[in-house]
C-alpha cells in the first residue's frame, strides 16, 4: 500500500548554478554558491496552464509553478523531433 502511494506522488528537483538565482528560500548553514532543493507536492491531482504562461502542477501537499507557455513546449518538442530525423 506504502508503495503505491510513493508511486503516485510527484517528486521535484531544481539545482541552480548560483544562489544569486534565487528569489525567497531558507538555506542551512553552508556557504556553496550552488542550491539544490528537492521535495514532493504529493499525488498530482492536476496539471495545466493557468494565463497560457505558467504551467501549473496540483498535487495533494503543494503546488509547483514556472513561467513556461505551452507554446514554448511544442516548439522545443517539434525541434527535438526534427533533430531526431537528421540522425
Amino acid at each position: 500500500m506504502e508503495n503505491e502511494v510513493k508511486d503516485k506522488e510527484r517528486f521535484f528537483s531544481i539545482e541552480l548554478k548560483s544562489k544569486a538565482n534565487l528569489k525567497n528560500v531558507a538555506i542551512a548553514n553552508g556557504s556553496h554558491d550552488s542550491v539544490l532543493v528537492e521535495g514532493s507536492i504529493g499525488e498530482l491531482v492536476q496539471a495545466a496552464f493557468a494565463e497560457e504562461i505558467i504551467l501549473e502542477v496540483i498535487g495533494k501537499k503543494g503546488i509547483l509553478r514556472i513561467n513556461l507557455g505551452e507554446d514554448e513546449i511544442k516548439r522545443t518538442m517539434q525541434k527535438e523531433q526534427a533533430e531526431v530525423k537528421n540522425l
